[in-house]
This record gives C-alpha cells, sequence and structure tokens, in this order.
C-alpha cells in the first residue's frame, strides 16, 4: 500500500485529506506542521505528502526543503495544497520541489486527478 503524509495545520483538513486519500487506498500519516512532518520523513519516507504552505513553526516550504535533502528525499511525490493562488507562489513551490499544486478547497476529484498526474495512482483510478 502506499503511503501519503499530509500536512496541514488544520485538523479539519487533514481529516478530510484522509478520508479521500484513504479511499484511494493510501496508508495515511498526519502532520500539523513542517517541523513535526519533517520528523516523520527522517524516520521513513512516504510514497507522497499533501502540503500546505502556511503554516506555524516551519512552513510547507521550508520542509520541502529539508525532505528534498534527506536521502531518499527526492523520491515522494509532493504536491502543494493551498490558498496561496498567484504565479508567483505556484511557480515558486514547483521549482522549488513540487511535483504539483491545487488549491483549496479540494475534492476527492481533484485529489485523484493531480495524485494520477504525478504517477500514485493509475489514471482510471482517478475516474472512479
Amino acid at each position: 500500500m502506499k503511503t501519503c503524509l499530509v500536512v496541514d495545520d488544520s485538523s479539519v483538513v487533514r481529516k478530510i485529506a484522509r478520508r479521500i486519500l484513504e479511499g484511494l487506498e493510501f496508508e495515511v500519516t498526519e502532520a500539523e506542521d513542517g517541523s513535526k512532518a519533517l520528523e516523520i520523513c527522517r524516520r521513513k519516507l512516504p510514497d507522497a505528502v499533501l502540503l500546505d504552505w502556511n503554516m506555524p513553526v516551519m512552513d510547507g516550504f521550508e520542509f520541502m526543503g529539508h525532505m528534498r535533502r534527506l536521502p531518499g528525499g527526492d523520491q515522494p511525490k509532493v504536491v502543494f495544497c493551498t490558498t496561496e493562488n498567484n504565479v508567483a507562489h505556484i511557480a515558486q513551490a514547483l521549482s522549488g520541489g513540487a511535483n504539483e499544486y491545487i488549491m483549496k478547497p479540494f475534492d476527492k476529484d481533484i485529489i485523484a486527478d493531480k495524485f494520477a498526474e504525478v504517477g500514485l495512482i493509475p489514471v482510471g483510478q482517478a475516474m472512479v
């Protein structure tokens, strides 16, 4: 089973993402900020990270930089999931190591489509 780390300071967003991702057959781990997420990644890297940008302690962009420098840290697919919608933020995320970018609010179809685009799930599974 593939694994996904959901990193968001909102427990509601984490709960919704968990429900969607478990429906897509992912084993889900949660963290409420980048620092806690980095601790999790130091123990075992996930296959995917659904990552919020604005969080206390360590934001998503800083977390991603640290994770990418871990041994094997280039492997997880990172999908930023945030309210930041200007082109500069999107470009910064993608040039900083993110694989994709989605806007809040999201739903199952949006996550499934993006996860299929980055090769985490089969394209057909995104349509179910």
